[in-house]
């Protein structure tokens, strides 16, 4: 591979790590960059290159977030167990469903969350927590499991699901949601880089070039968001859902 491409990962990598530490969302950019640097390399060898940036990337936000915002470690204990068995799966399964079958789904599920997040101006700006406790547990392991499945057999906006669902459906604020979302996606990054490396399809000369680009755009993400505060956040999140919308639609419009 040359080294234009190497380059062209790597500044990708970066910006996906900026912005995945602030809302979620990285894979947008990161996973696109790897199909268009790696047109002959097979989908699941890309995919699983893809996991090793993520999790060193999201690894790096999350110990920046732990040093200035104390993520719902409750939530994380009820989310990640679920969510790495879904991840797992969800990976097991990748080579076997196009990604183009997901897309109409997502960019429905996508269009909602941009409404209901922007009609709700106050929405994650302070922490109010729905349901019990025992109610919380059971929707924090279903929202690990599902969300955990998508990040293992499609990926990009898994961040950005996790956010919302925090704040949306759980009811914490946009800051604490973030930094709780990072510990989850590690353990959703570290089932599917497993899975993915018995089955051999991890490039890791290239990946651990791409991780040291993520870490650092993850840093400063990290650091960049715990200054705004969660109405940054939300600038942000609402912007990578655009996005999203609009880079799935594109794809599933000209597939």
């Amino acid at each position: 591979m040359s080294i234009a491409t190497y380059l062209f990962l790597a500044i990708a990598s970066g910006f996906a790590g900026f912005i995945d530490a602030i809302a979620g969302g990285g894979g947008l950019i990161q996973l696109p960059a790897l199909l268009i640097g790696l047109p002959q390399k097979p989908i699941g060898l890309i995919l699983g290159t893809n996991k090793v940036p993520a999790i060193l990337g999201t690894s790096s936000s999350a110990i920046a977030y732990f040093r200035k915002v104390r993520p719902e470690l409750h939530a994380v204990l009820f989310m990640a167990g679920p969510a790495m068995a879904g991840s797992a799966l969800g990976a097991h399964l990748a080579s076997h469903f196009p990604s183009h079958t997901f897309r109409p789904i997502i960019i429905a599920l996508l269009i909602m969350v941009a409404i209901y997040t922007w009609k709700r101006p106050h929405l994650g700006v302070e922490e109010n927590l729905r349901f019990s406790a025992r109610g919380r547990n059971l929707l924090l392991a279903l929202i690990g499991l599902l969300i955990g499945f998508y990040d293992g057999i499609f990926g990009p906006g898994t961040g950005t699901f996790l956010v919302f669902s925090l704040v949306g459906i759980i009811g914490y604020a946009f800051l604490k949601a973030s930094a709780t979302a990072k510990l989850v996606n590690i353990s959703t990054n570290f089932a599917a880089l497993v899975t993915f490396q018995i089955s051999g399809h991890i490039w890791w000369r290239l990946g651990l070039v791409m991780a040291a680009a993520n870490i650092t755009g993850s840093i400063l993400g990290a650091r960049l968001a715990i200054r705004g505060g969660s109405t940054l956040v939300r600038k942000v999140f609402l912007f990578v859902v655009a996005i999203l919308i609009l880079k799935l639609g594109y794809d599933w419009l000209h597939q």
